[in-house]
């Protein structure tokens, strides 16, 4: 049966799996270079789940191309660790050419983005332009570019703001990221030093520390002080 609201009103699936198991809902979690997150519900379990959903439209119908992305997720089904986000169930959908897969409502993703890099729907597709970095559009860049979108989450989390949100369009968010204008939201950041850790990771590609570094950064020798003191006290 689907789930509740709040208001213990029940909430009708817009679609549900083959199996009848697992119903998805309208609600978008998340999206990314290939697939989108929307809310999904495991009656059998009785647990909320992310339905993740892949346009095969975005692999050009390269056949080569659509196995590998069929058979990654595959992968993903049949390894179990702790680290990694369980996926419960995967289908192929030709009527609607998806793939669709289920998982935890866990942050993760899947190498898609790099299969895609390689094909030439990567000029139109890119990524999630609000965080990458700008030698990126060169295809010509490092582990750095980690960095930078370490920085631009960073500033998500602090402003509540999605970067470059000022933008309409995807075209204006490549020429300013390509000029190094940075987002508005930088400018509602109010600590100081928080502001100055997101300009670190979001500086020029050479310019920008490491992950050994930032973690050897004052920023972080501040938060751990702070926990520190707080497990001490109780």
């Amino acid at each position: 049966m689907p789930a509740e609201n709040w208001d213990g009103e029940v909430e009708a699936f817009v679609e549900i799996d083959p199996t009848g198991r697992f119903g998805r809902y309208n609600d978008l979690l998340g999206y990314g270079a290939v697939k989108k997150v929307y809310r999904g519900f495991d009656q059998e379990e009785g647990i909320e789940v992310a339905w993740n959903q892949v346009k095969l439209r975005n692999f050009s119908n390269d056949p080569v191309l659509i196995n590998r992305l069929h058979s990654e997720v595959e992968l993903l089904r049949n390894l179990s660790n702790k680290y990694i986000i369980v996926c419960y169930s995967v289908w192929k959908d030709d009527e609607h050419g998806n793939i669709n897969f289920i998982t935890e409502v866990k942050i993760g993703d899947l190498g898609l983005a790099a299969i895609v890099g390689r094909s030439h729907a990567a000029h139109s597709i890119l990524g999630t332009p609000e965080y990458m970095a700008p030698e990126l559009y060169e295809e010509d860049y490092t582990e750095m570019v980690d960095i930078y979108s370490f920085g631009m989450c960073l500033l998500e989390m602090v402003t509540m703001e999605i970067p470059y949100s000022e933008c309409d369009n995807v075209a204006k968010i490549y020429k300013k990221v390509t000029l190094g204008i940075k987002p508005q939201a930088l400018s509602n950041v109010r600590d100081p030093e928080v502001k100055a850790f997101i300009e670190k990771c979001i500086a020029q590609p050479r310019a920008r520390p490491s992950a050994t570094d930032l973690l050897k950064d004052p920023f972080f020798s501040e938060l751990n002080n702070d926990e520190e003191s707080t497990s001490l006290s109780t």
